[in-house]
């Protein structure tokens, strides 16, 4: 399909605190919907290391005190999923209204929309990579959230297993992504891992004991992979948000106008983060 020709914002953040970074992508929707910005590509890193829980996973899959050790991060998301460590990697979030035929339709169609251009960025990466085909994409609606919340223990890692319709190399997930859908906006945000140790994330969760953490580690090593495994060599996020953006322009005919927040989203983005990202009746909801 060939879309008409559109300009987006571009915005590239420099690296965050996690819940600083939910924020700013629910700042950002709220005001597109609200007509004061156009749709947005923004990318972005996380600062410290961050445990991010898909909106509808429970917080008891959270082993508290070996996250506090480490020093990192915990953040729930507005979108649905299992747990992902945010460090090593670039983060994408693709922020706009329905009435963009490259959002247009339901969640299926928008994300294979997007799919095009995520393939793209690793090609141009020198990556082969393919997208499942059978639709299974994690959604939830951030005001009225469609998946329940599952059992404690219950396979708690987002790159253990790939969802249909994710990108994947060789087999192996590389990039994950989910949607949110708030009345005629759709957020639709994914990770793709640079490079590290995957193994990490199962260090601060709870397992039933030492075997099925080593086992979600075998499991890991086995079904995802980094950029730089991929490769074979080190991509730094500047390279990988330089293929991102021209990837879009090229899969989706579009130009960006590149700017950063504006006033209204960055103090809308502060109120998220003290009202909700930051705080623990909603990052210990379930």
């Amino acid at each position: 399909m060939i879309y008409p020709f559109t300009r987006w914002h571009l915005i590239e953040s420099p690296p965050a605190p996690g819940p600083w970074n939910m924020a700013v992508d629910e700042a950002i929707l709220e005001t597109i919907l609200a007509g004061d910005s156009p749709a947005t590509l923004r990318l972005y890193a996380w600062q410290p290391a961050c445990l991010s829980l898909g909106y509808a996973q429970p917080h008891t899959d959270v082993d508290q005190q070996a996250l506090d050790e480490r020093g990192w991060d915990i953040v729930r998301r507005p979108t649905g999923g299992r747990a992902i460590l945010h460090g090593d990697e670039l983060t994408y979030a693709v922020i706009g209204s329905e009435q963009d035929p490259r959002l247009a339709g339901g969640v299926l169609e928008s994300y294979c929309n997007l799919s095009r251009a995520l393939l793209e960025a690793l090609h141009l990466l020198g990556i082969s990579a393919q997208a499942l085909e059978k639709p299974a994409l994690q959604t939830d609606s951030i005001e009225n959230p469609s998946a329940p919340a599952k059992a404690s223990g219950q396979n708690p890692v987002c790159f253990e297993t790939p969802s249909n319709y994710e990108i994947t190399h060789a087999g192996k997930k590389i990039v994950g992504s989910a949607q949110a859908r708030r009345k005629q906006g759709v957020l639709q945000h994914g990770a793709l891992l640079l490079y590290g140790d995957l193994t990490r994330i199962t260090q601060v969760l709870h397992f039933r004991d030492e075997t099925a953490r080593q086992r979600a580690n075998a499991r890991l090593v086995e079904r995802a992979t980094t950029a730089e495994l991929a490769a074979g060599r080190r991509i730094t996020w500047e390279e990988a948000a330089d293929a991102y953006i021209r990837a879009f322009q090229l899969a989706l005919n579009l130009d960006f106008e590149v700017g950063d927040l504006s006033a209204e989203e960055k103090a809308r983005a502060e109120t998220l983060l003290a009202e909700k990202y930051s705080h623990p009746t909603w990052i210990e909801r379930v």
